[in-house]
Order: C-alpha cells, then structure tokens, then sequence
C-alpha cells in the first residue's frame, strides 16, 4: 500500500513540477530581456550623446559597452550619407513630432563593415512634458537589403527580357509584311500598319505583287488571336496567297486554295481562321484605269472613293471566314477604278475602334462612321487616304484595342484629266 501512495504522489507532483519549470522560464528578468532583445535598443541624450546601449546592438556592431556609454553620438554609428540624413531630415523631424519610425539608415561597426537596418525613435517626455532622452530600437534589415536587392535585379532582367520582347515582335513583324510595296505603272499605293500594343504580335497582313500578263495580285487579312501562333498563321497565309495566285490568279480561287490548306493544317481543339480580301488588278486599255476583281472570305467591304467626289462600301455579300469550313462560300465583286477613284482596304481594327462620342463612357467607331469619313475625303489620293486614316486612329488614343491594317490603291488622272 505504501508504494501504491507513493507512485499515485509522484503522478500528483508531476504537473505541479512542470508547470513551476515553466513559470520559471516567464520569470526572465527585465533587464536581460532588454539587453537580449531580437532586436538593438539604444538610449541617447538630447544632444545625441550615447547612455545606454543593450548587448544585441553592441554584438552587431563589434564595439565594447565603454567604448559608446558616455563617448559616442548615435551619429557617429552612422556612414557619411547617413550623417547627413540625420542632420538634414532625421533629427528635425524628431524634435517636431517627437516620433519617427522606419527610417532605413546604415550603421559603421567597429572593423568598418556597414549594418542596414530600419531605425525608430521616440523622445522620452517628463511630468512637465519636457524632453529628457531618446529611445531607438534597431531592426537590423541585411536580410530586407538582400530581398530589394534581388528584387531589383529581377525587375531589371523583366525590363530586358521586356525590350527584348518588344524588338523580337517588332522584328517578326516587318518580315510578315513587305518592305516596300510594289510600283505599279499607272496607280498609285500606299498603306500603313497601326500595332495596338509592341507586347503582342497581331495577325494583320497586306501585299501587293505582280502576276503574268500586266496584272497585279493585292490581299489584305486578319488573322484570329495575337502572338506567336497568329504569326505563323499569317505567314502561312500571306506565302499561300502568293502562291495560289500564280497557279490560278482568279480571286475565288486563290481564296478557296488558302482556306484548303488552313482547314486541313488547323483542325481539332486549336482552329485557326481569319478574314481575307484578295484582289486582281487589270489595266483598262478601253475606259483608262483599272478593273479590280475582289473576292471575300468574312473581311470588312472595301471603301471605294470616286473622283466626282462620291463615296460607297463595296458589296461583297455572304463571303465566310477562310479556314473554317472545307468548302467555304467565297463572294466576288468586280469594278472599274476610273481615273481620280481610290480603294481603301481595311481590317476591323479601325471600325472597332473604340470613340469617345457618347459623354462619360466609349462607343465603336462603326462602318457608318466609316463611310461617312470617306464622303468627306473623296476625291482624294492613295497617300491622302492613307495620312487622314493616321490621323484619324491617333484620335484615338489607347481606344485601338486591335492591330489595323489599311492599304489604298489610287487612279491618278493625267494632266488634261485634272483640268477639266
């Protein structure tokens, strides 16, 4: 019985001793918690001059306790630019507010290496609110220094990897277009290519080239999506267009070859598609100027201006998107460009355009506003159209969401024309 008592007293005690070891490890005395703090406490007088210093700082920095106590300014801790800080903007600002916290400063030990830590002082008040010293804690930031450090050199590299970005789309840009456009004995081109954002590469494309007996090919497309994948698409698409019309020059043809081949190349869970215009030039020995024959695969009409001054959309009814479908319906048009009349091609990217007609919020720039622009510029020339079009999208501003693409072709008339 004896030891069943002793063994049930020793159960009893058990927690009694554990919970007496615990409270012994809260009984730290104040002193010790202020000289081993996590952190650096520093005592000074109002003049700077330092009294009380606690162990952790004095370990950070390499000094002695005698060697600060009674002989060091807390400016002497401090690096050159960081003197002046603190006679510039630190210490004013402590004797105005009576507080400042967060302040990243650097610190001097005593074999020369520097410290970076984040500094916050407090100004010690009596009973009559008369300053009697100034308390700073000291964080020590090396680990914070090291974070921003490697921060910025991460964003840096973002910035290069940025500009690098930005000049490789640049660069993938211009070689899906073509470095000059085509002269064409007895017309008169030009076109422009606005790029919505330097990030992305758009799917926007146009050529003009010549083909066997006098004629002249000219597209003008848009492709589905941005980057890399529509890149690939539109140079799929602008070599098959060249191709294609060599093999067989009519417009529903040439079309109907490229939605072939990007039927059978992009199929399954990534389709790729786009909306194309192409066109077949033709001088007219009988009537002066040109026939154009154009066939649409989903593309926006073509403007045409005419010389008395009139303006229309060319119809084009009922043409589907290129790709899409194996037999897709191709639409055709054809007219005569008379001396004086302009054609603008177009992409989307201009009647999507965003506006700020209505007061407080944005509208699309619209077909109808389109036509209208036209009207007011007919008759006009091909470098005209184009240069009012600039004019137009920079308007804008940021509204151009989209890559646009335009591309006009201009009868010009000879002298005898103009002065009748």
């Amino acid at each position: 019985m004896c030891e069943a008592g002793d063994a049930a007293g020793s159960r009893d005690r058990a927690p009694l001793d554990e919970e007496a070891r615990f409270s012994a490890l809260l009984e730290d005395s104040a002193e010790d918690l202020y000289e081993r703090a996590p952190c650096g406490y520093l005592s000074t007088l109002l003049d700077g001059r330092i009294a009380k210093i606690n162990a952790t700082l004095l370990d950070w920095l390499g000094y002695e306790r005698d060697d600060l106590v009674g002989r060091r300014h807390f400016s002497d801790l401090l690096t050159v630019g960081g003197k002046l800080y603190h006679e510039t903007h630190f210490a004013p600002l402590l004797r105005m507010q009576r507080e400042i916290s967060g302040i990243a400063l650097e610190l001097k030990a005593a074999d020369g290496s520097r410290l970076p830590v984040m500094v916050t002082s407090t100004v010690k008040t009596g009973s009559d609110g008369q300053a009697l010293l100034i308390r700073t804690t000291v964080f020590d930031a090396r680990d914070r220094r090291a974070y921003e450090t490697e921060l910025l050199r991460a964003r840096r590299e973002a910035d290069l990897e940025r500009d690098r970005l930005k000049l490789l789309n640049t660069t993938l840009q211009k070689t899906l277009l073509p470095p000059v456009l085509a002269n064409v004995p007895g017309l008169d081109v030009d076109a422009y290519y606005h790029i919505a954002s330097v990030d992305e590469v758009g799917g926007d494309f146009y050529d003009l080239f010549p083909l066997a007996d006098g004629t002249w090919g000219l597209f003008l497309g848009d492709v589905c999506g941005k980057g890399a994948a529509a890149a690939a698409v539109t140079s799929l698409a602008r070599y098959t267009l060249r191709a294609a019309a060599v093999y067989d020059p009519a417009p529903a043809a040439v079309l109907a070859n490229l939605n072939t081949v990007l039927n059978h190349e992009y199929q399954g869970t990534d389709p790729r598609f786009c909306t194309v215009v192409f066109g077949l030039l033709t001088p007219d020995p009988l009537r002066g100027g040109f026939r154009i024959t154009l066939a649409s695969g989903g593309h926006p009409p073509a403007l045409l201006m005419r010389a008395d001054g009139t303006a229309d959309y060319l119809p084009t009814p009922g043409g589907q998107l290129i790709g899409v479908l194996p037999d897709a319906h191709i639409a055709t048009t054809t007219v005569h460009l008379a001396p004086g009349d302009t054609l603008l091609l177009h992409t989307d990217g201009l009647t999507e355009a965003h506006t700020h007609a209505v007061p407080g919020g944005k509208e699309r720039y619209g077909d109808d506003a389109l036509l209208d622009f036209g009207r007011q510029l007919a008759p006009t020339t091909a470098s005209d159209t184009i240069s009012s079009v600039r004019d137009l999208l920079d308007t804008f501003g940021t509204g151009v969401d989209d890559d646009t693409a335009v591309l006009a072709v201009h009868v010009p008339r000879t002298p005898s024309e103009e002065q009748q």
